[in-house]
C-alpha cells in the first residue's frame, strides 16, 4: 500500500510539472504573438479607404459626376430627348457626340476637360484631327467625331445664307475672343479677314508659352496663304489673368510685321488677352 501510494504521488507531481511547462510555453508563446503583432502596427501607414471623402483646397471646384451615377432624367442622353438641346451645357453636348469615354477617363469628364483647355470657338474652328489628338490627348477616332461635327455645322450655317462675322476695331475682335481668357493653357490664334474684314478663317496655331524662337511666321501665315486672306489678326491668352504684353509678345509681333510686309498680307493687330481684359501690343 506504501509503494503504490508513493507511486501515485510521485506521478502527480510529474504531471503537475508538465502541465505547467505547458501552460508556462503557452503563455511565453501569447507574449511573442502580441509583441509581434504590436511592433508590425508600429510600421503600418495610415491608408484612406475609398469611400473618404478628400475636399481639395479650391473653393471653386467642380464635381463631375459619372454617368451611370446621374439620375436618370439628367444623365446628357436622356436630358436631350426630354428637355431638348438649349437646356444643355456645352460639356453635356459634347458628352452625347462623344458617347463613351475611355478606360481612363469617364465621357463627361473628358468632355469637360476639352471644352476648358481648348476652349469653345477654339475647338469648334479646329480642322485637324491629328492635332486635336495629340494636344488634348484623346483617341483619334474621337478627335474626328469633334471635327466633323463642327465642319457639318459650318456647312449647314453657309448653305443658309450665314453671314460671317465683321470685325474692324480691337473692341470687336476681343469681343470675338474673349472667350480665351478662361483657357488655363496659352493658345495662339489667327484670325483671317478678306478684303472687307469678314472672318474666312479662325485657327489654333500653337499651344503653350510663345517665344519668337517658336512661334514662326510660316505657321502664322501658312492658313492667310491657303484661303487668300487679305489680312489677319493674332491673339493669346495669359492663363495668369494679366493683359500686359511681355518683351517675347513684342518681338514676335516686330517679326511677323516685318514677315507679312514682304508677302503682302498684312497685321492688323495682336491682342493679349487676360481675365475680363486685354490689350494690343504696339505694331507701329
Amino acid at each position: 500500500m506504501c509503494q503504490k501510494s508513493g507511486f501515485n504521488g510521485l506521478f502527480t507531481e510529474f504531471a503537475e510539472s508538465v502541465f505547467l511547462l505547458y501552460y508556462i510555453k503557452a503563455y511565453v508563446f501569447m507574449c511573442m504573438l502580441i509583441l509581434i503583432k504590436t511592433f508590425m502596427a508600429m510600421g503600418n501607414k495610415y491608408e484612406l479607404k475609398d469611400n473618404d471623402l478628400l475636399l481639395e483646397d479650391s473653393l471653386n471646384k467642380t464635381y463631375v459626376f459619372r454617368v451611370k451615377d446621374l439620375p436618370e432624367n439628367e444623365k446628357p442622353r436622356e436630358k436631350l430627348i426630354s428637355r431638348g438641346p438649349e437646356s444643355m451645357t456645352t460639356g453635356e453636348l459634347m458628352a452625347v457626340l462623344l458617347n463613351v469615354g475611355t478606360k481612363k477617363e469617364e465621357v463627361l469628364t473628358m468632355s469637360s476637360r476639352i471644352i476648358r483647355e481648348y476652349g469653345e470657338k477654339s475647338i469648334a474652328f479646329e480642322k485637324s484631327p491629328k492635332k486635336i489628338s495629340q494636344e488634348l490627348d484623346i483617341p483619334i477616332n474621337k478627335a474626328c467625331q469633334i471635327v466633323a461635327c463642327f465642319e457639318l455645322g459650318r456647312k449647314f450655317f453657309q448653305n443658309n445664307n450665314g453671314k460671317p462675322a465683321t470685325i474692324r476695331t480691337a473692341k470687336q475682335a476681343y469681343e470675338y475672343l474673349k472667350d480665351m481668357g478662361n483657357l488655363s493653357k496659352e493658345h495662339l490664334r489667327g484670325i483671317y479677314f478678306n478684303s472687307h474684314y469678314k472672318i474666312i478663317r479662325d485657327e489654333v496655331i500653337s499651344v503653350g508659352s510663345l517665344t519668337a524662337n517658336i512661334v514662326h511666321p510660316r505657321e502664322v501665315f501658312r492658313p492667310a496663304i491657303e484661303y487668300n486672306a487679305a489680312a489677319l489678326i493674332i491673339a493669346h491668352n495669359h492663363p495668369s489673368g494679366s493683359s500686359k504684353p511681355t518683351q517675347s509678345d513684342i518681338e514676335i509681333t516686330k517679326q511677323l510685321i516685318e514677315s507679312g510686309k514682304i508677302i503682302g498680307i498684312e497685321l492688323l493687330d495682336h491682342l493679349v488677352i487676360g481675365k475680363n481684359k486685354f490689350s494690343c501690343v504696339p505694331i507701329k
